[in-house]
């Protein structure tokens, strides 16, 4: 079976180890929030780049683990694409894990098939994750973040804590029916509407925050742009 592999860090309050992890699945998420207004505000903002509402929500897509990355940059086409951040949930050894990732997204094709969208950008994620079993206690109070470079400036671009979105127990009884997820499945869990409206940026940085524990997972890319010529 094809996937990827990544180099990742296990960060728990004992210490950290350091992996290379096989991906064998991966998993987009769409429309998982828990507030209906703000899945509803996420929806009209895409509806007005042109992209149809849902059939269902939370809608799960396929991606080709192959788009998976940890680079600190990737090549895009022309320049209608974006980065959005979401939790990422990781299957494995047999343990559930949470980090951070965009499911950048090129926003022209998404307008005629959101699936396949999905696979045309690389999926960026940070390298550490936690164990979710250690912020589950406080889960709801997790902050997820981004930020883009615009006019030479960084500029906050999403923030929302994770009450805003379906748990990692809703969202895997949604696509498993109940299972647990299978090792060397990763899974994009859902993102938070972008102030300002949906745009494109060279520099898009993102990051979970735990406050209650003190600590952050924080990472970030370029997008380099490739030529349209036809």
């Amino acid at each position: 079976m094809t996937g990827r592999t990544l180099a990742l860090t296990f960060a728990t309050r004992n210490g950290t180890t350091h992996q290379d992890v096989t991906i064998t699945h991966c998993v987009v998420a769409g429309w998982t929030g828990r507030d209906k207004v703000a899945l509803e505000k996420h929806i009209k903002e895409l509806e007005e780049l042109g992209v149809k509402r849902p059939a269902s929500t939370p809608i799960f897509y396929r991606v080709s683990a192959q788009r998976l990355t940890t680079a600190n940059a990737i090549e895009v086409l022309g320049n209608t694409s974006s980065g959005e951040v979401e939790y990422v949930l990781l299957q494995h050894a047999g343990k559930l894990w949470v980090g951070v990732g965009s499911d950048h997204t090129d926003r022209e094709v998404e307008t005629y098939g959101i699936t396949v969208s999905k696979q045309i950008c690389e999926k960026p994620v940070a390298s550490v994750f936690w164990p979710v079993e250690e912020v589950a206690p406080h889960w709801d109070s997790l902050v997820l973040r981004s930020y883009i470079l615009e006019d030479g400036k960084k500029k906050l671009y999403q923030e929302g804590k994770l009450a805003g979105m379906l748990s990692p127990d809703d969202l895997i009884k949604d696509y498993t029916s109940g299972k647990a997820l299978a090792d060397g499945t990763m899974m994009f869990c859902g993102t938070f509407a972008a102030i300002g409206g949906i745009r494109p940026a060279s520099r898009f940085d993102f990051e979970i925050s735990d406050e209650t524990l003190g600590r952050t997972i924080s990472s970030g890319y370029d997008s380099v742009s490739l030529p349209i010529l036809g």
